[in-house]
């Protein structure tokens, strides 16, 4: 079979591209064509094709771009064109639904949704954020008016996308690579690196860094810690992608906090080995790749019971959602 995988970035920091790529390589090697359509790329693909179709530069007119794409109907014609031939188009994330629904009204290609979820814009403080993830959604909606059949990375998300569009959706949790995440991997050259003493615990987050992962709380979960604990820092693991935030974020953190913006993904797993718990204070997640990477590698989390949480959090302890208190109560027990 032909199959197209869309999604608006192909690059290593984002969770969903991470998926794309797996899915696309197990596809590939079940004998089908496969081409992946992103509007930028750094992914190099191996068993697979990929098709860049271009955006603006700079990340105001990127998100200005990607929220009005529909707007740009000669590009979605365009795309939609390449794909008639396909026997299936999954989209991974909007604005690519609108190529895949255009294909399928065109041409009668099968569309199929992958629901990785948009989240809550009550999360951003910012109006003009929340009005951007208002409109986010909207657009959204519109764009899966003709899907075929559509899929939920978790059952929470399987319930948010019933809520919020009347679609029915089959569950499928997103996979890690058990090869590349597991137990045993040796983390002291990581450690070595940060200058993280031997008796020093370093705690570690991964992520985008956005109002909805709630990094800010954390920050002040980790004085919490740390007034208990001083023996402990914190890695921040994740692409920079809002300015403003980032500010904030770095005003409030103290002298222990490690910002290490984006990493590559092949040396991932010697960051969860190094550290000896896995903390987020995220209030959204659709199912949160990370969590379950680090839980691959044999390290316990420490999260919010918010989301898709109860479904992935297996090892570790699950806090009641804004119990600052009691999370940071709970990282200090762990790390004895």
């Amino acid at each position: 079979m032909k199959i197209a995988i869309l999604t608006p970035t192909f690059s290593h920091f984002s969770g969903i591209d991470r998926v794309v790529e797996s899915q696309a390589a197990e596809y590939a090697k079940k004998g089908n064509k496969v081409t992946v359509f992103a509007l930028e790329a750094e992914i190099k693909p191996k068993d697979f094709s990929l098709e860049i179709l271009s955006m603006p530069k700079g990340l105001f007119m990127q998100r200005l771009y990607r929220l009005l794409f529909f707007l740009d109907f000669s590009k979605i014609r365009n795309a939609a064109e390449k794909l008639k031939n396909y026997d299936i188009v999954i989209s991974h994330f909007y604005p690519m639904n609108w190529i895949a629904h255009y294909a399928k009204k065109r041409h009668n290609v099968e569309y199929v949704y992958y629901n990785h979820g948009i989240g809550y814009s009550e999360l951003f403080s910012n109006i003009f954020e929340k009005m951007y993830m208002r409109l986010f959604a909207f657009f959204n909606k519109l764009s899966l008016k003709n899907v075929d059949s559509a899929v939920s990375i978790s059952k929470f998300m399987q319930k948010e996308l019933k809520k919020e569009t009347g679609l029915d959706s089959k569950v499928v949790y997103n996979k890690i690579d058990r090869k590349r995440f597991r137990k045993w991997i040796n983390g002291d050259k990581i450690r070595k690196k940060l200058n993280i003493k031997e008796n020093e615990k370093l705690l570690l987050f991964v992520g985008r860094l956005s109002p909805h992962k709630n990094v800010h709380t954390l920050l002040k979960i980790f004085d919490l810690v740390n007034e208990k604990s001083q023996n402990v820092k914190l890695l921040i693991i994740g692409r920079q992608t809002f300015p403003g935030y980032i500010k904030k974020l770095k005003k409030m953190a103290n002298k222990k906090v490690i910002f290490r913006g984006f990493v590559d993904d092949k040396e991932l797993p010697y960051y969860y080995a190094a550290s000896d718990l896995y903390v987020t204070a995220s209030l959204w997640e659709g199912f949160n790749l990370p969590a379950a990477e680090a839980q691959a590698c044999g390290k316990k989390v420490v999260a919010f019971d918010i989301g898709s949480h109860p479904e992935v959090v297996k090892k570790g302890i699950l806090v009641k959602k804004d119990d600052i208190k009691g999370f940071a109560n709970v990282v200090i027990r762990l790390l004895k």
